[in-house]
């Protein structure tokens, strides 16, 4: 299945799943609120972030996102499709990402989830699977590209009653 999930609510196994199968998050503006709430919760208070007169003079012309705060708006936790996930989720095994282009204030960010590899290993009720994840911005450029990697149960394991993050 390559074509993007539907929006049903039935739970999904690491089985049901197919390498290429997409997965979209909705949009999500990183406005002032956005800055102001990651440099109070981190510290992060540069002035590239929240000065426009400082921010004028740098090479970008204007406000920059904070790095981590563009990583943060790949979670999958905070897209709809996680909710199809509550019943397999067992852990976050691993991210990373690269910055493409720069992210300004107010910029509408979307992600992009494509399964890339699935790994059971014989006699788990367990796989890990790791997705390619890019972020677009409102003129459809990327501005990061990376991946998550989680382990997450199969459906064997789901009638078993095993334990999960959920």
């Amino acid at each position: 299945m390559n074509a993007a999930v539907s929006s049903d609510q039935t739970q999904l196994f690491a089985d049901d799943l197919t390498i290429g199968q997409k997965f979209g998050g909705e949009p999500r503006t990183v406005g002032d609120a956005a800055f102001k709430a990651f440099a109070d919760f981190t510290g992060d208070d540069h002035p590239i972030h929240y000065d426009d007169a400082y921010a004028a003079k740098t090479r970008f012309g204007k406000r920059l996102a904070h790095g981590l705060l563009v990583m943060s708006m790949t979670a999958f936790g905070a897209t709809a499709m996680s909710h199809r996930f509550e019943d397999s989720m067992v852990a976050f095994l691993d991210q990373a990402g690269r910055f493409i282009k720069p992210v300004f204030v107010d910029d509408v960010l979307t992600s992009h989830f494509v399964v890339a590899s699935i790994a059971r290993k014989p006699g788990r009720d367990s796989a890990v699977v790791r997705f390619d994840v890019t972020l677009t911005n409102q003129a459809g450029d990327v501005v990061l590209q990376g991946h998550h990697v989680y382990m997450l149960l199969c459906k064997s394991a789901a009638s078993s009653g095993l334990p999960h993050a959920g």
